[in-house]
């Protein structure tokens, strides 16, 4: 049965959950009490009262409880199932952390599993989630103290999820996402390296742009990195090396906006 994916919904057991009833004055009481009964739930019925805590959205409930069965029963008729949805739990309570961690142990020791793919994807959509917010309104911070580590990460664990399985159910979403993720990283190493042209460090811009065309070779991003190193290596005096580039950039966009007439006018300085 496949595991389920974040569009899918769980099937649940209902079993109560009377175990975490309790009166609110007597709390540690009934903590004691909590952990005393939960001790002696076996594996199937601890399985079960974490799948509902996942039907029910209690993600922290539902980690609790996989987290125990993980821990008590590692080898045991549940451990893989409960090792993915463990994974899930993570992501959709907001713990990227633990859930890329818990993604690459899952791979690690289950590498041959026929649903390690949908690790990989949990792992991806977490370094997604973390860093979703590091390349908005980038012209409004200073760029180059921006880490961009988890988006990184994203573009590098989706990008193995389509090597590694091309077939996955997962990866026609992966692609959309790396395609993206393609595009506003070029254009994050495009920000800083303008950065660098308009404080007249040219040799460091004209290694930005090197850097997207060589890793980013598909972006769009790459005709703005030939009119970065066309500006860094003018910059420079190298001028033999700044026509050179801007022949590749009057053959491979015409009409970009830094020629005019054919003529390349540089966005910093004369």
């Amino acid at each position: 049965m496949r595991v389920f994916s974040t569009a899918h919904r769980f099937s649940a057991v209902a079993l109560s959950l009377a175990l975490l009833a309790g009166c609110a004055s007597s709390g540690n009481n009934d903590a004691e009490q909590d952990e005393g009964e939960f001790s002696n739930v076996q594996e199937r019925e601890l399985y079960e009262l974490a799948r509902t805590a996942l039907e029910d959205n209690r993600y922290p409930i539902a980690i609790e409880r996989l987290e125990a069965l993980d821990t008590r029963y590692p080898f045991g008729a549940h451990a893989e199932q409960a090792q993915l949805e463990l994974i899930y739990a993570y992501y959709e309570n907001g713990n990227w952390e633990e859930a890329r961690a818990a993604a690459s142990r899952f791979i690690r020791l289950q590498p041959d599993h026929p649903q390690v793919d949908y690790a990989y994807y949990l792992r991806g959509l977490s370094a997604w989630q973390a860093g979703r917010f590091s390349l908005e309104r980038l012209r409004l911070i200073d760029i180059s103290k921006r880490d961009l580590g988890a988006s990184r990460d994203a573009y590098n664990d989706f990008r193995e999820l389509i090597q590694r399985f091309p077939q996955s159910e997962y990866a026609p979403d992966a692609q959309q996402r790396i395609i993206y993720l393609r595009e506003l990283l070029a254009q994050h190493e495009l920000h800083v390296a303008d950065y660098y042209l308009r404080r007249g460090a040219y040799l460091a811009a004209v290694e930005r742009g090197r850097w997207v065309i060589e890793n980013f070779p598909e972006a769009n991003a790459t005709r703005d990195a030939l009119a970065t190193m066309v500006e860094g290596y003018q910059g420079l005096g190298m001028n033999d090396r700044a026509e050179e580039v801007l022949a590749v950039l009057r053959e491979n966009a015409p009409n970009h906006e830094q020629l005019r007439g054919g003529r390349f006018v540089p966005k910093h300085g004369s």
